[in-house]
Protein backbone atom coordinates (compact mmCIF):
# COMPACT_ATOMS: atom_id res chain seq x y z
CA UNK A 1 0.00 0.00 0.00
CA UNK A 2 1.05 3.63 -0.70
CA UNK A 3 0.46 6.68 0.94
CA UNK A 4 -2.37 8.48 -0.81
CA UNK A 5 -1.32 12.34 -0.99
CA UNK A 6 -4.83 14.55 -1.33
CA UNK A 7 -5.39 18.21 -1.26
CA UNK A 8 -6.05 20.57 0.25
CA UNK A 9 -2.43 20.02 1.92
CA UNK A 10 -1.60 21.68 5.25
CA UNK A 11 1.92 21.72 7.11
CA UNK A 12 2.81 21.82 10.32
CA UNK A 13 6.01 22.52 11.67
CA UNK A 14 6.85 22.06 15.41
CA UNK A 15 9.63 24.41 16.90
CA UNK A 16 12.60 25.84 15.24
CA UNK A 17 14.01 23.17 13.23
CA UNK A 18 10.22 22.32 12.47
CA UNK A 19 9.25 25.30 11.50
CA UNK A 20 12.25 26.16 8.94
CA UNK A 21 11.09 22.44 7.12
CA UNK A 22 7.66 23.61 7.08
CA UNK A 23 8.42 26.69 5.32
CA UNK A 24 10.78 25.39 2.83
CA UNK A 25 7.77 22.29 2.17
CA UNK A 26 5.37 25.09 1.71
CA UNK A 27 7.24 26.79 -1.07
CA UNK A 28 7.90 23.23 -2.84
CA UNK A 29 4.22 21.80 -2.08
CA UNK A 30 2.51 25.13 -2.80
CA UNK A 31 0.05 24.61 0.24
CA UNK A 32 -0.62 26.26 3.25
CA UNK A 33 1.76 26.49 6.21
CA UNK A 34 0.77 26.18 10.37
CA UNK A 35 4.10 26.51 12.92
CA UNK A 36 3.36 25.78 16.78
CA UNK A 37 5.99 26.36 19.10
CA UNK A 38 6.54 27.60 22.85
CA UNK A 39 9.41 29.83 21.93
CA UNK A 40 8.48 33.29 20.16
CA UNK A 41 11.20 33.49 18.03
CA UNK A 42 10.17 30.17 16.35
CA UNK A 43 6.97 31.88 14.58
CA UNK A 44 5.88 34.14 12.02
CA UNK A 45 3.42 37.26 12.26
CA UNK A 46 0.99 35.18 10.75
CA UNK A 47 -0.54 31.49 10.79
CA UNK A 48 1.11 30.20 14.44
CA UNK A 49 0.15 28.95 16.98
CA UNK A 50 2.12 30.50 20.53
CA UNK A 51 2.24 27.64 23.53
CA UNK A 52 2.04 29.58 26.59
CA UNK A 53 4.38 28.21 29.20
CA UNK A 54 3.24 31.08 31.83
CA UNK A 55 6.71 32.56 33.11
CA UNK A 56 8.59 29.42 32.97
CA UNK A 57 11.57 30.45 31.21
CA UNK A 58 12.94 26.54 30.31
CA UNK A 59 10.03 24.37 29.84
CA UNK A 60 10.43 20.74 30.22
CA UNK A 61 8.75 18.46 26.96
CA UNK A 62 5.92 17.47 29.32
CA UNK A 63 5.17 21.54 30.25
CA UNK A 64 5.04 22.57 27.32
CA UNK A 65 2.49 19.17 26.44
CA UNK A 66 0.55 20.22 29.39
CA UNK A 67 0.41 23.70 28.19
CA UNK A 68 -0.51 22.45 24.15
CA UNK A 69 -3.90 20.68 25.59
CA UNK A 70 -5.18 24.50 26.70
CA UNK A 71 -4.98 24.95 22.42
CA UNK A 72 -6.56 22.08 21.39
CA UNK A 73 -9.80 24.22 19.83
CA UNK A 74 -7.22 26.70 18.15
CA UNK A 75 -5.60 23.76 16.50
CA UNK A 76 -8.57 21.58 15.65
CA UNK A 77 -9.60 24.71 14.14
CA UNK A 78 -6.58 25.63 11.57
CA UNK A 79 -7.06 21.63 10.58
CA UNK A 80 -10.52 21.41 9.62
CA UNK A 81 -10.62 22.45 5.89
CA UNK A 82 -7.90 20.14 5.15
CA UNK A 83 -7.38 16.43 3.31
CA UNK A 84 -3.47 16.06 4.53
CA UNK A 85 -1.56 16.68 7.37
CA UNK A 86 2.28 17.19 6.65
CA UNK A 87 3.77 17.03 10.53
CA UNK A 88 7.45 18.16 10.80
CA UNK A 89 9.12 17.30 14.06
CA UNK A 90 12.21 17.46 15.64
CA UNK A 91 12.17 14.68 18.16
CA UNK A 92 15.75 16.13 19.40
CA UNK A 93 14.30 19.24 20.74
CA UNK A 94 11.45 19.66 23.62
CA UNK A 95 8.54 21.14 21.58
CA UNK A 96 8.95 18.40 18.84
CA UNK A 97 8.55 15.84 21.89
CA UNK A 98 6.41 17.83 23.54
CA UNK A 99 3.26 18.52 20.77
CA UNK A 100 3.95 16.04 18.27
CA UNK A 101 1.81 13.33 20.16
CA UNK A 102 -0.65 16.22 20.19
CA UNK A 103 -0.85 16.96 16.85
CA UNK A 104 -0.88 13.35 16.02
CA UNK A 105 -3.63 12.41 18.09
CA UNK A 106 -5.92 15.81 17.07
CA UNK A 107 -5.54 14.00 13.54
CA UNK A 108 -6.50 10.33 14.08
CA UNK A 109 -9.15 11.62 16.18
CA UNK A 110 -10.55 14.20 13.33
CA UNK A 111 -9.71 11.73 10.87
CA UNK A 112 -6.93 13.48 8.62
CA UNK A 113 -4.51 11.89 5.90
CA UNK A 114 -1.32 12.01 8.00
CA UNK A 115 2.41 12.25 6.92
CA UNK A 116 4.91 12.85 9.80
CA UNK A 117 8.36 13.76 9.54
CA UNK A 118 10.53 13.16 12.31
CA UNK A 119 14.10 13.68 13.53
CA UNK A 120 15.82 11.63 16.14
CA UNK A 121 18.11 12.58 18.45
CA UNK A 122 22.36 11.80 18.39
CA UNK A 123 23.66 9.20 20.90
CA UNK A 124 25.36 11.93 23.16
CA UNK A 125 21.66 13.73 23.97
CA UNK A 126 21.05 11.07 26.69
CA UNK A 127 18.55 12.68 28.36
CA UNK A 128 16.60 12.91 25.37
CA UNK A 129 16.67 9.69 24.10
CA UNK A 130 13.74 8.40 26.13
CA UNK A 131 11.38 10.93 25.53
CA UNK A 132 12.35 10.92 21.66
CA UNK A 133 11.37 6.92 21.61
CA UNK A 134 8.09 7.15 23.80
CA UNK A 135 7.04 10.60 21.36
CA UNK A 136 7.99 8.64 17.88
CA UNK A 137 5.75 5.39 19.25
CA UNK A 138 2.77 7.85 19.61
CA UNK A 139 3.13 9.71 16.04
CA UNK A 140 3.91 6.29 14.50
CA UNK A 141 0.43 4.80 15.89
CA UNK A 142 -1.32 7.83 15.03
CA UNK A 143 0.20 8.22 11.56
CA UNK A 144 -1.06 6.94 7.98
CA UNK A 145 3.04 7.20 6.87
CA UNK A 146 6.05 8.27 8.79
CA UNK A 147 9.26 9.39 7.55
CA UNK A 148 12.24 9.03 10.46
CA UNK A 149 15.86 10.40 9.65
CA UNK A 150 18.00 9.73 12.46
CA UNK A 151 20.98 12.37 13.01
CA UNK A 152 22.78 9.79 15.13
CA UNK A 153 22.67 7.39 12.05
CA UNK A 154 24.49 9.59 9.92
CA UNK A 155 27.18 10.98 12.16
CA UNK A 156 28.38 7.35 12.81
CA UNK A 157 28.30 6.58 9.35
CA UNK A 158 30.53 10.44 8.43
CA UNK A 159 32.33 10.61 12.36
CA UNK A 160 34.29 13.67 10.78
CA UNK A 161 31.41 15.79 10.39
CA UNK A 162 29.95 18.87 12.57
CA UNK A 163 26.71 18.89 14.15
CA UNK A 164 25.72 21.65 11.40
CA UNK A 165 26.59 19.58 8.36
CA UNK A 166 24.87 16.91 10.02
CA UNK A 167 21.99 19.12 10.64
CA UNK A 168 22.27 20.92 6.66
CA UNK A 169 22.35 17.16 5.04
CA UNK A 170 19.13 15.99 7.12
CA UNK A 171 16.89 19.33 6.27
CA UNK A 172 18.29 18.58 3.09
CA UNK A 173 17.32 14.68 2.57
CA UNK A 174 13.93 16.09 3.65
CA UNK A 175 13.43 18.56 1.22
CA UNK A 176 14.45 16.00 -1.22
CA UNK A 177 11.77 13.78 -0.01
CA UNK A 178 9.22 16.74 -0.20
CA UNK A 179 9.68 17.65 -3.44
CA UNK A 180 9.20 14.37 -5.08
CA UNK A 181 5.88 13.53 -2.96
CA UNK A 182 3.43 14.32 -6.19
CA UNK A 183 5.40 12.89 -8.13
CA UNK A 184 6.71 9.40 -6.06
CA UNK A 185 4.64 6.56 -4.14
CA UNK A 186 5.54 6.16 -0.39
CA UNK A 187 5.04 3.19 1.16
CA UNK A 188 2.15 3.62 3.76
CA UNK A 189 4.51 2.21 6.64
CA UNK A 190 7.15 3.31 8.83
CA UNK A 191 10.31 4.78 6.35
CA UNK A 192 14.09 5.38 7.66
CA UNK A 193 15.18 8.46 5.48
CA UNK A 194 18.83 8.09 4.65
CA UNK A 195 21.07 10.33 2.92
CA UNK A 196 24.86 11.01 2.50
CA UNK A 197 27.13 14.43 2.03
CA UNK A 198 28.18 15.97 -1.09
CA UNK A 199 30.33 13.65 -3.15
CA UNK A 200 31.46 14.04 -7.23
CA UNK A 201 31.51 10.08 -6.94
CA UNK A 202 27.82 8.78 -6.63
CA UNK A 203 29.00 5.84 -5.82
CA UNK A 204 30.67 6.67 -2.52
CA UNK A 205 27.38 8.83 -1.78
CA UNK A 206 25.17 5.77 -2.63
CA UNK A 207 27.39 3.93 -0.19
CA UNK A 208 27.33 6.31 2.62
CA UNK A 209 23.54 6.09 2.41
CA UNK A 210 23.34 2.35 2.92
CA UNK A 211 25.77 2.56 5.54
CA UNK A 212 23.16 4.84 7.90
CA UNK A 213 20.18 2.91 6.53
CA UNK A 214 21.58 -0.21 7.87
CA UNK A 215 22.85 1.56 11.58
CA UNK A 216 18.74 1.73 12.08
CA UNK A 217 17.50 -1.25 11.03
CA UNK A 218 19.26 -4.92 9.66
CA UNK A 219 18.95 -5.44 6.01
CA UNK A 220 16.62 -8.57 5.96
CA UNK A 221 14.07 -5.96 7.59
CA UNK A 222 14.04 -3.73 4.18
CA UNK A 223 10.56 -4.02 2.02
CA UNK A 224 10.94 -1.54 -0.33
CA UNK A 225 13.51 0.94 -1.10
CA UNK A 226 13.27 4.50 -3.19
CA UNK A 227 16.12 5.94 -4.78
CA UNK A 228 16.98 9.41 -5.62
CA UNK A 229 19.95 10.24 -7.17
CA UNK A 230 20.94 13.78 -7.93
CA UNK A 231 22.98 15.75 -9.92
CA UNK A 232 23.44 18.74 -11.95
CA UNK A 233 24.61 17.44 -15.37
CA UNK A 234 23.94 14.43 -16.83
CA UNK A 235 24.59 11.83 -15.22
CA UNK A 236 26.30 8.95 -17.59
CA UNK A 237 24.80 5.55 -17.70
CA UNK A 238 27.68 3.92 -16.88
CA UNK A 239 27.35 5.51 -13.45
CA UNK A 240 23.11 4.55 -13.46
CA UNK A 241 23.99 1.04 -14.24
CA UNK A 242 26.95 0.67 -11.41
CA UNK A 243 24.48 2.45 -8.76
CA UNK A 244 21.90 -0.25 -9.89
CA UNK A 245 24.54 -3.04 -9.44
CA UNK A 246 25.44 -1.67 -6.17
CA UNK A 247 21.57 -1.79 -5.07
CA UNK A 248 20.68 -5.49 -7.00
CA UNK A 249 18.48 -7.28 -4.74
CA UNK A 250 17.33 -4.26 -2.43
CA UNK A 251 15.46 -1.70 -4.78
CA UNK A 252 12.81 -2.38 -7.51
CA UNK A 253 13.33 -1.70 -11.22
CA UNK A 254 11.33 1.11 -10.60
CA UNK A 255 12.75 2.86 -7.69
CA UNK A 256 15.74 4.33 -8.79
CA UNK A 257 14.47 8.05 -9.51
CA UNK A 258 16.63 10.62 -11.01
CA UNK A 259 16.42 14.41 -10.45
CA UNK A 260 18.43 16.60 -12.98
CA UNK A 261 17.92 19.79 -11.13
CA UNK A 262 20.15 19.80 -8.15
CA UNK A 263 23.71 21.29 -8.99
CA UNK A 264 24.89 19.23 -5.85
CA UNK A 265 26.01 15.45 -6.33
CA UNK A 266 24.37 13.26 -3.81
CA UNK A 267 21.82 10.05 -3.05
CA UNK A 268 18.72 10.23 -0.99
CA UNK A 269 17.11 6.93 0.04
CA UNK A 270 13.92 6.31 1.45
CA UNK A 271 13.33 2.33 2.75
CA UNK A 272 10.27 1.29 3.95
CA UNK A 273 10.92 -1.74 6.74
CA UNK A 274 9.24 -3.82 9.21
CA UNK A 275 9.75 -5.29 12.69
CA UNK A 276 12.22 -3.54 14.95
CA UNK A 277 13.83 -0.97 14.17
CA UNK A 278 16.65 0.70 16.04
CA UNK A 279 14.12 3.92 18.09
CA UNK A 280 12.17 0.65 19.70
CA UNK A 281 15.04 -0.06 22.18
CA UNK A 282 14.93 3.98 22.81
CA UNK A 283 11.55 3.03 25.29
CA UNK A 284 13.48 0.66 27.53
CA UNK A 285 9.37 -0.31 28.18
CA UNK A 286 8.43 -0.43 24.60
CA UNK A 287 7.98 -4.46 24.63
CA UNK A 288 4.76 -3.48 26.88
CA UNK A 289 1.87 -4.04 24.38
CA UNK A 290 0.04 0.06 24.94
CA UNK A 291 -2.99 -2.29 25.52
CA UNK A 292 -1.37 -3.10 29.13
CA UNK A 293 -0.17 0.31 29.84
CA UNK A 294 -2.34 2.31 32.02
CA UNK A 295 -3.35 5.59 30.48
CA UNK A 296 -1.44 5.15 27.26
CA UNK A 297 -4.34 6.95 25.02
CA UNK A 298 -3.44 10.23 26.52
CA UNK A 299 0.21 11.59 26.42
CA UNK A 300 1.60 11.96 29.87
CA UNK A 301 2.42 15.53 30.54
CA UNK A 302 2.65 17.99 33.05
CA UNK A 303 0.34 20.90 33.86
CA UNK A 304 1.32 24.64 35.82
CA UNK A 305 -1.49 24.77 38.91
CA UNK A 306 -1.36 26.86 41.25
CA UNK A 307 -2.38 25.10 44.79
CA UNK A 308 -3.57 27.39 47.98
CA UNK A 309 -2.38 24.99 50.81
CA UNK A 310 -2.71 25.91 54.49
CA UNK A 311 -0.05 25.85 56.91
CA UNK A 312 -0.68 22.91 58.99
CA UNK A 313 0.53 23.28 62.56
Amino acid sequence: MTFQLTEPILIIGLGGVGAKLAEKAKESLNSDCLLISHDQKDLTPENSIKISTKSVVNPSAHLIRGSALETLDEIKKNISNYSTIILMSNLAGKAGIGIGPIISKICKEEEKNLLSFAIMPFKFEKERIFQSGIALKRVREDSHCTIVLDNDALLDSNPELTLKQCYDISNKAIDSVVLSLKSSEISDDTNILSASKTSDNLEISLKDSLRMLYEDVPPNSIKRSMLYVYHGSNIPVGVLNSISNITGGIFDEDSIHVDMSSEESKVVMLSSVQGEIRFDKYDPLGMIPSENTIDWDEPDCSIDCELNLKQLE
